[in-house]
Order: C-alpha cells, then sequence, then structure tokens
C-alpha cells in the first residue's frame, strides 16, 4: 500500500479500491500500524484531516477547498500512522 504525495486517486473506484488494499493492508500488518483500534484510528483521522493544511503545504500543494477522493484516501492512509 502506497500513497505518495504525487498519486491521485481520481474516482469512486479508485477509492473503493485504495479502502480494499488498506483493509488487506490491516489484516496483513494492522498489528504494526499506530492506531491499531477503531477509536485510535478514527481520533488520527480527524486529527490528520484538522491539520492536514500543514501536509498540503510542506508537499507544495494546494489543500483542495472543497475535498476531492485523493484527500479522503490520504487521511484514511495518515491515520494508520498518525497520532
Amino acid at each position: 500500500m502506497s500513497l505518495t504525495p504525487d498519486s491521485e486517486v481520481r474516482s469512486r473506484d479508485e477509492l473503493v479500491a485504495f479502502v480494499r488494499e488498506l483493509h488487506q493492508d490491516y489484516l496483513r500488518r494492522g498489528h504494526e500500524w499506530e492506531n491499531q483500534s477503531l477509536d485510535h484510528f478514527l481520533e488520527a483521522l480527524a486529527a490528520w484531516m484538522a491539520d492536514s493544511p500543514g501536509w498540503y503545504r510542506n508537499f507544495g500543494k494546494q489543500l483542495p477547498a472543497e475535498g476531492d477522493w485523493t484527500f479522503l484516501a490520504r487521511a484514511l492512509q495518515a491515520a494508520t500512522i498518525y497520532e
């Protein structure tokens, strides 16, 4: 599972495939994730989304004003490691 700063998720189908890949990664190595419980995962998701303007700024990207599929995919992935 890899979503680089330059990766784009351009459709609902691509997002579905990404979430399925994320799920498979959890089944294989969820014990290595920083946020292993749903409680911690959701808290990290909310925290990363709140702090995401800094992430976008650090990578020289513009935070989409209305959000997009890629934003959601990045948020989900970030929640696996974000504290």
